[in-house]
């Protein structure tokens, strides 16, 4: 059974946050070609819990020293800067600032 991915904008983010369920958070990353394994899931959730709390998406600074992470080994686990999939698969606005 394929999930339905609500409507995402140029850079794949979901247009209504409200739209994300962690199946469709793990759809989006298949059709984007990520493996999300059980560490980069762990992270997700992690920046959910911490958007809940504060209601804004941490500087990778910020988010490194919140789950107890090198900064270089988020880094490293992403290839890319973390925040941009990270958010866009967990369904939290996009990033901005130094991410």
């Amino acid at each position: 059974m394929s999930v339905e991915i609500p409507e995402r904008d140029g850079d794949g983010y979901l247009l209504s946050m409200d739209d994300w369920t962690p199946e469709i958070g793990r759809a989006m990353a298949e059709a984007d070609g990520v493996d999300l394994d059980d560490e980069k899931w762990e992270q997700i959730m992690k920046a959910r819990e911490y958007y809940d709390e504060e209601m804004v998406v941490p500087p990778i600074r910020v988010f490194a020293k919140y789950i107890g992470e090198d900064k270089k080994k988020i880094f490293k686990l992403w290839n890319t800067g973390p925040m941009k999939p990270i958010t866009k698969y967990g369904g939290l606005p996009k990033p901005t600032g130094c991410v």
